[in-house]
């Protein structure tokens, strides 16, 4: 995707224009620093940086004057950076070119009005490491059988459970982007064969010993002996993991959705993990969140549940800033942007 027509510095009467940077940030673990707003500014002198989260918010709360205050500096913005957005960005912001999610996933933004919009929109392209460790560690307390020890340890039992071995075990990928090749890479140390589904699988993928386009689904299940879902919530991939899906899967076999809890339906899980049918679940992401306090998955047998936050870490800011400012210099010069959502396939 190239913006040279739009703001590149070559033969362009607007090559000294400022251009305008929207953050929108919450305080807290998420918040922009000085520091790092610094950086931005760093990249061209003809950045202009400004915060509108206090207005979002202040918008939202009915507060006078709000609306027409953000109104104001929407009109003149060209790019949007931030989790929060206020309502209508689309038509408030006409010359709003790009716009930089700071997640993985886009669905919760990925508006008719934005798809049908000319504004490039990029993802967080950050999060390969930590959420291949989380997997892994969601594989190993499964395979070691630490939920039975843990509820052992709380009633001062010894519990022997045999344990799973990972060596030779088949570990598979629905949706082999970069994490999931990180996570190929860490099943190839374990020793285990990975095998893998790609909406586009045209290549090579080193650590992967077959990948299948997307319709190789079931031959995935019925092979693997632990499932790992990496997919975007889609109109294809929402209830993808269903009651007919995990009759698929072997008894003894576990499943993890570090994704989108919208892909699987919780209900048949549930009931396949009551049943005996399927060995154990970890789950980061869920249909509703947080979790409601009455979920059955609360109690729900060999199941481990994390509250979505497989994507976090402690320097996830800095991370993403310096992803944007990357993003910032191929913007001005006319470059190809890191992490562009294809808007038809929405992800």
């Amino acid at each position: 995707m190239r913006h040279d027509t739009i703001i590149g510095e070559k033969g362009s009467e607007m090559s000294k224009e400022p251009i305008n940077v929207i953050l929108s940030f919450r305080a807290g673990l998420m918040q922009m620093s000085e520091e790092e707003i610094r950086r931005i500014k760093a990249v061209s002198s003809r950045i202009r940086v400004t915060d509108v989260m206090p207005l979002v918010e202040a918008e939202r709360k009915g507060e006078p004057g709000a609306k027409e205050r953000l109104d104001t500096i929407l009109s003149v913005a060209n790019i949007y950076f931030g989790f929060e957005q206020p309502q209508d960005l689309i038509t408030r912001a006409p010359k709003l070119k790009w716009i930089q999610y700071p997640l993985a996933g886009t669905d919760r933004i990925l508006t008719p009005e934005l798809i049908a919009s000319p504004i490039v929109l990029t993802k967080a392209r950050i999060h390969e490491r930590q959420i291949s460790e989380t997997v892994f560690t969601f594989v190993l307390m499964l395979a070691r059988h630490s939920v039975i020890h843990l509820d052992a340890q709380r009633q001062h039992k010894a519990q022997l459970v045999m344990p799973v071995l990972l060596h030779h075990k088949t570990l598979g990928i629905l949706g082999l982007g970069n994490i999931g090749q990180a996570v190929a890479r860490i099943a190839k140390s374990f020793g285990m064969k990975v095998i893998a589904t790609k909406a586009h699988p045209e290549g090579k993928y080193a650590n992967v010993d077959k990948v299948l386009p997307s319709s190789g689904l079931i031959d995935v299940l019925t092979e693997s002996d632990f499932v790992i879902i990496l997919l975007p919530l889609t109109d294809n991939t929402r209830n993808m993991i269903g009651e007919r899906e995990l009759k698929l899967m072997k008894p003894a076999a576990f499943l993890i959705n570090v994704s989108r809890g919208g892909i699987v339906d919780e209900n048949a899980l549930i009931q396949a993990l009551n049943e005996k049918r399927l060995a154990g679940a970890g789950l980061d992401a869920f249909a509703i969140e947080p979790l409601p306090p009455d979920s059955k998955l609360w109690d729900t047998p060999n199941i481990i549940i994390t509250p979505h936050n497989a994507g976090q870490r402690p320097d996830y800011i800095e991370l993403l800033n310096k992803q944007f400012c990357q993003n910032l210099k191929r913007f001005i010069a006319g470059r190809d942007l890191i992490g562009v959502v294809d808007k038809k396939y929405k992800y």
